[in-house]
């Protein structure tokens, strides 16, 4: 290995470390939401407890189990878009006394009481941290103007009163940036492990449910390509076949012109070849949306950035995907994308957007967004359904945020193989 070639590979590797500590950074700061949530869960269910001895609990109970199963959904949503899927079990069976004894519902309730202590601690050193860094990092450029009770390290360890100690401080918060990178992973999968070893379904259940999903992932599956050879079937009869119809008659008049009144023949011929040309690009407008040559000749990030220089709305393209993936996972992505960003053009009255695109072990994440008037929903059928199915088709999962006023969110997860 050259010493170029040893710098790249060092470069690669801090730059990998950084943004892994940026996602558990980020990851640790959505389990401190969910372990908020888990804290006021447990605080329902133990005001439960104490109002069972009081005679009054067999009321409430229903609303705190509840209360759980929907904090625990939450976070088997937030972990399934960081590692294996974590698929929700059957409803509590009918009947307090059932519901109470349902191995689920018992693991589900101890979750709550843990994650509701360490996770929500683990997420607080995850928000600090950061704040700690900034704040010893920048500590020179405003130390002289703190009262002198107040220049300390953001930990309060000494106070400042020169210098060099405000010169260690900056050194203890780089210290600090160093702690981040190497601790931020363990911390947000130590935050994870709760989660992933009491939200998962038994063993049996588990293989019940995922059957189930996969018959309706594999129905959702033919759908798609059912509405994508209709489409296509559509494209050709009403635009290609058309102008090909034209061709054949504009050649038939140009052959009886050719003995009738051969100087209106060429003129005929001239419209013939227009349409001729016509439907060629329709032919060739539906074989790219089949599956674009630049996408299976080049890479997913070139496909996405002839996208993007395609759509009306101007849109920055992000992406960070070493090597290649599945066809079919690219083509998913694609479509996701295209169709997207056809909605935002359409509907969103947007004056930017954005396509994100990250490969993480086993995973691809696209993440499109746009600064519109929001309020998009899958039940206006603006193309929302058609890229649900094709993501659950590959066992992904789709999330849309898209308040009123907007912006709007669209992040898909698709597994890709290693």
């Amino acid at each position: 290995m050259t010493q170029d070639e040893a710098s790249g590979s060092r470069t690669g590797t801090v730059s990998a470390r950084a943004r892994a500590a940026l996602d558990a950074l980020e990851h640790l700061l959505a389990g401190m939401g969910t372990a908020l949530l888990a804290l006021l869960a447990a605080l329902w269910l133990a005001l439960t407890t104490v109002a069972c001895l009081a005679g009054v609990g067999l009321l409430l109970l229903p609303s705190a189990l509840h209360a759980t199963r929907a904090v625990a959904d939450r976070e088997r949503t937030r972990l399934s878009r960081w590692g294996p899927r974590l698929i929700s079990p059957p409803d509590p069976p009918p009947g307090l006394r059932a519901a109470v004894t349902d191995r689920a519902v018992r693991r589900e309730i101890r979750w709550v009481c843990a994650h509701a202590l360490f996770g929500l601690l683990l997420g607080l050193i995850g928000a600090t941290l950061p704040l700690n860094a900034a704040h010893d990092i920048t500590f020179p450029l405003y130390w002289r103007f703190l009262p002198e009770s107040e220049a300390t390290a953001a930990l309060g360890w000494w106070t400042v009163r020169d210098w060099p100690g405000a010169l260690a401080v900056t050194l203890f918060g780089v210290l600090t940036v160093a702690a981040i990178v190497f601790c931020a992973p363990v911390l947000a999968r130590l935050q994870a492990w709760p989660g992933r070893r009491l939200l998962a379904p038994d063993p049996g259940t588990d293989l019940v449910l995922r059957v189930a999903e996969l018959t309706a992932t594999r129905a959702a599956a033919l759908d798609a390509h059912a509405t994508e050879l209709r489409r296509v079937e559509r494209a050709l009869h009403d635009g290609t076949q058309n102008r090909i119809v034209a061709v054949t008659v504009l050649l038939g008049a140009a052959r009886r012109a050719l003995t009738r009144n051969p100087g209106q023949a060429d003129a005929v011929l001239e419209r013939a070849q227009e349409a001729a040309e016509q439907a060629l690009a329709e032919l060739r407008a539906v074989v790219r949306s089949i599956l674009p040559p630049v996408l299976a000749d080049r890479s997913l990030p070139d496909a996405l950035t002839a996208l993007a220089a395609d759509c009306p709305v101007p849109c920055d393209i992000d992406t960070d995907v070493p090597g290649r993936c599945p066809a079919s996972v690219e083509a998913t992505a694609y479509f996701v994308v295209a169709e997207a960003l056809s909605n935002i053009a359409k509907h969103s009255g947007a004056r930017e957007a954005g396509v994100v695109v990250r490969r993480l072990d086993d995973r691809l994440y696209v993440e499109i967004h746009d600064d519109g008037h929001g309020g998009a929903d899958e039940r206006n059928g603006s193309g929302l359904t058609g890229i649900r199915r094709r993501t659950e088709a590959h066992d992904g999962t789709l999330e849309l945020a898209s308040p009123p006023g907007g912006p709007t969110t669209l992040k898909v997860t698709l597994p890709c193989g290693s």
